[in-house]
């Protein structure tokens, strides 16, 4: 080779060349086959995985609802309160008293979140993909004698990390038509769907009627003559322009119709299209697409935080309709929603408002409290719904030694202190009705008298009772403490809070200067 000729390029550049093509084409090639191939497990074997992932080998069982049964849930009092441990929402984890609002939000409260999410409901990863909304229709409808404005929306998830799973959000919005400007909004958990749906009448439905007439004889030629002996017979009858609904129990009209007539808008919110409510859907969803189709790890999200993010979600898009206040969206929820409301309260601030109802253990009942449904229930049960961490605090026999719920570093009350100083209402109905001891209304009200420090911490009230969480007595049914930003009522329905929605609404168009337009 002549000395004075250079080659283009160096042997050890070309070679790094191509191992660089080889790795990108490498890449490009898994990409394109899609290597998110969800689990699929039973429950049981979805326990079982978190379990050895733990190291627990055994569980204590749950507690039977069934008084008679041999191992039946507690319901004595004097024998309800083992741990008495309870933890202090003022005290820092090193001791030091919190005793201004600056150190309840820089270093209590953080506290707190941290700590329910490690060793309760989990945490949300920083990589969950955006969400896409689109109004899909818009309806003008009637909700009693109120004429509303109802929109379906579905937020569709980018999958693109894992397209073998697909999470599309649906929710409804559903605002008063003849509104002189935003109005507040009450997102709540359940089905989505439009709530009275307009249909054709006169003119448009006889079109219709008279389309199906023609496809019926085209289908079958010999029903010409039939339908010509019955010519005032239409396949299709319009409905009675207005139906009278189904009242609740107390005697007043549906929440819905409630909510709208008072000048209210409200979303109907389908937690199940975010995340499946059993654990054989954790490799699905919201929580199995950010985990590529695999198991959950000890402190990844569980249910309950999945719900609440997705309502969250929900609210980016509340955000930016112009039909709602921005400042006033509440949340609402029964039972397991109940549960999910307060998370979602508790977890994200632009909320301004929650209805919690019969929330139960998991939610506003201290989960240290021996009475109706346990800690054991929800670890050997329900376990989905909190993050794998929670599970050992039911163990027995495990890697660790064993736990109780009296080693849980947080509890109920530090959770509804979260949603300090927004307004926040504690409901419940009366065993009598369906509202059933295992809900354990005593716990959670020792839980809202305890939190209610925290409110009147930052400056707003609390529950005007005398002495402490161990010693306040419960109001009697259907006395409601009605005054403050938290507040608490139990009605004499059963497992609902549709007694209470009346309450709900006077109280918070008070607090928020809202009134029917």
């Amino acid at each position: 080779m002549h000395p004075s000729f250079k080659p283009p390029i160096s042997v050890s550049a070309f070679a790094s060349a191509f191992v660089c093509v080889l790795a990108f084409t490498f890449a490009a090639a898994l990409q394109a086959q899609s290597p998110c191939t969800p689990v699929t497990f039973t429950a049981d074997q979805d326990h079982q995985n978190m379990m050895d992932q733990l190291g627990i080998k055994t569980l204590r069982p749950g507690w039977n609802g069934n008084e008679n049964a041999p191992n039946h849930a507690n319901y004595d009092e004097s024998k309800a309160n083992p741990y008495t441990n309870v933890p202090d929402p003022l005290t820092l984890n090193d001791g030091q008293k919190v005793t201004t609002p600056e150190m309840w939000w820089k270093q209590r409260r953080p506290e707190i979140v941290d700590a329910y999410s490690k060793y309760v409901y989990g945490f949300v990863p920083a990589n969950v993909p955006k969400v896409t909304w689109t109004v899909l229709t818009v309806d003008r409808e009637m909700i009693g004698f109120t004429p509303v404005i109802a929109k379906d929306l579905v937020g569709e998830v980018d999958n693109s990390g894992c397209p073998a799973i697909s999470v599309k959000i649906r929710m409804t919005l559903v605002t008063p038509a003849n509104a002189h400007g935003p109005v507040p909004v009450l997102m709540m958990f359940g089905r989505a769907g439009f709530p009275n749906p307009n249909e054709p009448r006169g003119e448009d439905l006889d079109r219709i009627n008279a389309a199906w007439k023609a496809v019926l004889i085209q289908q079958d030629p010999s029903l010409k003559d039939i339908l010509a002996q019955h010519p005032a017979w239409q396949p299709l009858k319009e409905s009675p322009f207005f139906q009278p609904p189904q009242l609740n129990a107390d005697g007043d009209p549906p929440n819905e119709w409630q909510l709208v007539g008072a000048g209210w808008g409200f979303v109907r919110f389908d937690p199940a299209s975010v995340q499946a409510d059993n654990a054989a859907g954790l490799t699905r969803g919201i929580i199995g697409l950010v985990n590529k189709g695999q198991p959950r790890k000890p402190d990844d999200w569980g249910a309950l935080r999945a719900w609440a993010w997705g309502a969250g979600r929900g609210l980016d898009y509340l955000q930016t309709d112009s039909a709602v206040d921005a400042k006033h969206i509440g949340i609402e929820g029964v039972s397991r929603y109940g549960k999910a409301a307060l998370v979602t309260m508790a977890y994200d601030d632009r909320f301004n408002l929650v209805l919690v109802g019969s929330s139960g253990k998991g939610g506003a009942t201290l989960l240290r409290r021996n009475f109706g449904e346990g800690v054991e229930n929800l670890a050997t049960g329900e376990y989905y719904w909190e993050d794998g961490n929670f599970i050992k605090y039911d163990a027995s026999e495990a890697s660790f030694g064993s736990m109780n719920p009296g080693d849980l570093p947080v509890d109920s009350n530090e959770l509804i202190a979260l949603c300090a100083p927004r307004l926040t209402f504690i409901s419940y109905g009366v065993p009598e009705k369906g509202d059933a001891h295992w809900l354990d209304h005593e716990g959670s009200w020792m839980a809202t008298v305890d939190a209610s420090r925290v409110f009147a911490l930052l400056g707003v009230k609390g529950l005007a009772v005398e002495g402490d969480y161990k010693t306040a007595v419960m109001p009697p049914v259907n006395h409601g403490l009605l005054d403050g930003e938290l507040v608490w009522r139990q009605h004499d329905g059963g497992h609902t809070d549709a007694p209470n929605m009346k309450w709900f609404i006077q109280w918070a168009d008070g607090k928020i200067g809202h009134a029917t337009q």
